[in-house]
């Protein structure tokens, strides 16, 4: 049977689609890059803002529109909160959200063998009576389609209760993949021939507490992998990048690229929303990070238009991300979420001002990113092959997460590790093409 995986989100949603595909392939099915010709469509779904879940809503709509297309299962964090709207959308979309979702990873068994008209009654009879519980890390992908780099689920979930936030209701509390099962996994997707792995979580810096927390795992990775395995992490919280944690990203094996979402550098408007630090502290932490990795590419997430936030906590957030000097934000406006403590907060910024806040984080963004990257002009990198463009060229992207083409060679293949030098860079190229070393 054809299989459509769509995904929305984040990087653990990216990790959980690639078990999905996996399993498909595994079980004899085909899983192609377009929903054309593909009886079963499945959705993978952010919550995050209202703008995502429209747009899964329209993602769905055309799918269990699209004739030949007998079901179209919606999973991820959309589906785990909204279940009943989404079903609603027609008789053949299925919401498969919350602890249930792993059990999707037995359906593509369950389909052997049916043909391509019998793809909805099958899905029905699948999706009726789900268990109401099961294992979050089933999903462990060792074979990625849609990706060179190799992905390792190691926590879900998250404890803190940010007034804004509905992933935390979509994913429950957090949990922590076994230490020892985790390094296990890491070990086999090296022997698989994977030269970098991303460590994803919900809140990865929240791994393994209370504990050694995320500089134990980071630790026995880092013991027990080969000089030439890369370690990435997906995106840390501030508020548990602890001493031994950084000590230990001086480690050259650990990429040069550190999301941490930030939110706003505005006391007050941290307050409001429950994070669990000040401007300061995360100030201090990014400082930390740059006195072991100075080379480092730091990106962050900024949520324009929090309630609190007005004129001068706005110029306080303004000064405190040109203070970090990040490469990149990815600036979001501030979307109310249902069910969550800010949904009808009075006290945020009228739209038009939220939206011109968030315009001004996008101008400021765009100015830190052109100097990192001038910064960057005659270095070298290790980049990582991602995919063949047209004529000789490659798509490749750098430990620092900068991406980057550059001219095919002998016995080049999607996966492989291949160190270049940067040209001069003034910022604004579209296109950055690097030289083999």
């Amino acid at each position: 049977m054809n299989v459509w995986i769509y995904t929305l989100g984040c990087r653990l949603n990216q990790c959980e689609s690639e078990a999905l595909a996996q399993a498909f392939v595994s079980a004899g099915h085909r899983v192609l890059p377009s929903a054309e010709g593909c009886p079963l469509c499945i959705i993978n779904t952010c919550t995050v803002t209202a703008k995502a879940e429209q747009k899964a809503r329209r993602v769905i709509r055309q799918c269990s529109r699209t004739p030949g297309v007998g079901a179209v299962i919606v999973t991820g964090c959309y589906a785990a909160v909204s279940a009943a709207a989404l079903a609603d959308i027609g008789d053949n979309v299925f919401p498969v959200g919350g602890p249930a979702k792993s059990a999707l990873l037995q359906l593509p068994a369950y389909l052997s063998g049916a043909s391509d008209s019998e793809a909805g009654e099958r899905v029905r009879s699948f999706c009726t009576g789900l268990p109401a519980s099961s294992d979050p890390f089933a999903f462990a992908a060792t074979d990625f389609t849609f990706h060179s780099r190799a992905y390792l689920k190691v926590q879900d979930g998250c404890d803190n209760h940010c007034f804004y936030c509905r992933v935390r209701i979509a994913r429950g509390k957090s949990v922590s993949l076994d230490r020892t099962e985790a390094v296990s996994r890491a070990l086999a997707l090296q022997a698989a021939g994977y030269h970098e792995i991303v460590l994803t979580g919900c809140n990865l810096t929240m791994y393994g507490l209370p504990g050694e927390g995320l500089a134990g795992l980071v630790g026995d990775l880092l013991t027990a992998l080969g000089p030439d395995m890369r370690l990435r992490f997906s995106s840390m919280e501030p508020d548990h990048i602890d001493p031994p944690l950084v000590e230990l990203l001086s480690d050259k094996r650990i990429q040069p690229y550190f999301h941490i979402p930030i939110q706003s550098g505005s006391d007050t408007v941290l307050r409001r929303v429950n994070r669990h630090y000040t401007a300061a502290e995360a100030l201090r932490i990014i400082g930390d990070l740059r006195r072991v990795r100075p080379e480092a590419f730091f990106a962050c997430d900024v949520i324009a238009g929090l309630p609190g936030e007005d004129d001068e906590a706005f110029e306080e957030t303004k000064a405190f991300v040109e203070e970090c000097r990040f490469a990149h934000m990815h600036v979001f406006p501030f979307s109310p979420r249902p069910d969550t403590e800010l949904y009808r907060a009075k006290d945020r910024p009228p739209e038009s001002v939220r939206d011109a806040r968030a315009e001004q984080l996008r101008q400021l963004s765009q100015r830190m990113h052109a100097e990192y990257l001038a910064s960057c002009s005659g270095t070298q990198a290790e980049v990582i092959l991602e995919s063949r463009l047209e004529g000789n060229l490659w798509k490749a992207l750098s430990g620092n997460y900068i991406e980057v083409v550059l001219d095919d060679g002998p016995g080049m293949h999607r996966g492989d590790l291949v160190k270049v030098r940067f040209p001069h860079l003034s910022g604004k190229e579209e296109t950055i093409k690097v030289s083999r070393v």
